[in-house]
């Protein structure tokens, strides 16, 4: 076995895939838990994600740096180049499958980053209420921008 040979036999993207595999699980307990608005839950989540995130960029340098010593560029492409070499329908299904996971985990992330939002708009509303802070209503003036209706009458007397 030739040396190129053994470095290309350790380009690896299993732990890759355990891991994006783990994130998906993550943010679909954290989708669960903003929509039953548990925010113990929630609060558990943050340091296992910081981990978890650690560990899949430490898993894709590897990765990067097992590519680039098998003499392929040490990024998407260069895997790309190394699945053709290896001529393996196995693998090449494994890392589509691993690719649309990660689709996934980007889209779920999206999707979780929408509920976090709407949380802290309502939330800010909430909040804003019992400062006394009324939401008036926007209106358009006369030069084509917003301006919220004054409800107090302090300048007319009765």
């Amino acid at each position: 076995m030739t040396s190129a040979n053994h470095l290309s036999s350790q380009v690896s993207f299993e732990k890759d895939a355990a891991l994006v595999s783990q994130l998906l699980n993550d943010l679909q307990s954290e989708q669960s838990a903003l929509v039953s608005a548990d925010l113990d839950a929630i609060e558990q989540m943050v340091d296992k994600r910081v981990e978890l995130l650690q560990a899949l960029g430490a898993a894709a340098n590897a990765r990067y740096d097992a590519l680039a010593a098998a003499g392929f560029e040490p990024n998407e492409q260069g895997m790309s180049a190394w699945l053709k070499k290896q001529s393996s329908t196995v693998l090449e299904q494994a890392w589509v499958s691993f690719q649309q996971k990660l689709v996934q985990a980007k889209e779920l992330n999206r999707l979780n980053g929408i509920l976090i939002n709407k949380n802290f708009q309502r939330n800010q509303e909430k909040l804003d209420a019992l400062n006394g802070k009324s939401a008036a209503p926007q209106f358009y003036g006369k030069n084509g921008q917003t301006h919220r209706a004054d409800t107090a009458r302090g300048s007319y007397s009765v």
